[in-house]
């Protein structure tokens, strides 16, 4: 049976071939009433776009980079999985890069990793420098996720980390919590996320009257499991131990309360503890984490977007985008939900 083609599902959907191509490079002036029309089409049909082909034709390959620092902490697998769907419905590849959050391998993918393979790429950084970006060869699309290095350079997709840690140390406040120590946090060093919602904390503390305390601000040497496990170990062994934590990844709140059920504290009778970032794991815990959930649809379809929009109209002249995706707090049992 012949591949469906491109005026097959126009003749489908009776529409125009060139409104079919519209939809499928999701142009902006196309009604949802048609969009649903021609998807409905692609589906009957089991069209598939012709990247080889439209790829040439453009001079683009369709191959899209996505670096992460690491793939086995289940925020950025599942941030993955979205990037990945949302360029697959645009007729895109991604290709997956652990960084480790080491410079010298973020600096690689700033340069495309010296490829000819790679139209654009999307970062999640950890290390780089302000400079890095200012030297980078902008012919290159880059977005940049999560992290800040400096104004401008690229593209950049993230939450509202000031304002997220600020509305779970309310939450926490709210429920009459007073000593509320930040596991991850940070009070030097790069502007990046652990010492953003540490800000957002602070501020949190002011209009409630509570005075703030350096010592419960608790850094870690990573954001894994078994380092949220020995910050709350650490501070549950203080004499003056804290009520609640709020731990800056879903993977430090979930050793957390590890550690504090081996010291016969109870989660949230003893204390209560929230985290970032909503994965699976902190819905199937005993108990459940309270998080602040990001929207990680939006956070994949607007780096998507923002990367396509460079490739496809390059203008070196145009300003950097700054999208801010969506957050909610989720509380669940961990803090009395």
């Amino acid at each position: 049976m012949a591949k469906p083609r491109l005026k097959d599902v126009a003749e489908y959907a009776g529409v125009s071939p060139k409104t079919v191509s519209n939809v499928i490079n999701d142009y902006e002036h196309v009604s949802e009433r048609t969009r649903a029309v021609v998807r409905e089409a692609i589906d009957a049909l089991g069209y598939r776009v012709n990247l080889a082909g439209r790829q040439l034709r453009r001079g683009r390959t369709g191959m899209l980079a996505l670096a992460v620092p690491e793939l086995d902490v289940a925020y950025f697998a599942e941030l993955a999985r979205h990037v990945m769907l949302e360029a697959d419905r645009r007729g895109g590849t991604v290709l997956i890069h652990e960084t480790g959050g080491r410079r010298e391998r973020e600096l690689a993918a700033v340069h495309g990793f010296d490829a000819q393979f790679t139209d654009g790429v999307i970062l999640s950084p950890l290390a780089l420098l302000p400079r890095d970006l200012a030297n980078r060869d902008t012919r290159l699309p880059l977005v940049l996720l999560g992290e800040r290095t400096a104004p401008g350079g690229a593209d950049h997709v993230g939450i509202d980390n000031v304002g997220a840690a600020r509305e779970a140390t309310a939450h926490l406040l709210a429920r009459g919590r007073r000593r509320i120590a930040v596991v991850g946090g940070a009070l030097r060093g790069p502007q990046g996320t652990d010492r953003l919602r540490t800000h957002g904390y602070r501020e949190a503390l002011r209009p409630a009257g509570v005075p703030f305390d350096a010592s419960l601000v608790v850094p870690v040497p990573a954001f894994h499991w078994q380092d949220g496990a020995r910050a709350a170990a650490e501070l549950a062994d203080r004499p003056d131990r804290p009520d609640a934590l709020l731990c800056l990844n879903d993977h430090l709140a979930l050793g957390a309360v590890r550690a504090l059920h081996e010291r016969g504290l109870a989660v949230p009778d003893d204390l209560d503890v929230v985290g970032f970032d909503d994965i699976e794991a902190s819905r199937f815990s005993i108990p459940t984490i309270s998080t602040v959930a990001p929207d990680k649809q939006e956070i994949a379809g607007a780096a998507v977007r923002l990367l396509l929009d460079r490739i496809d109209q390059p203008d070196e002249t145009r300003p950097p985008v700054e999208h801010v995706a969506a957050h909610r707090l989720i509380v669940r049992e961990s803090s009395g939900g």
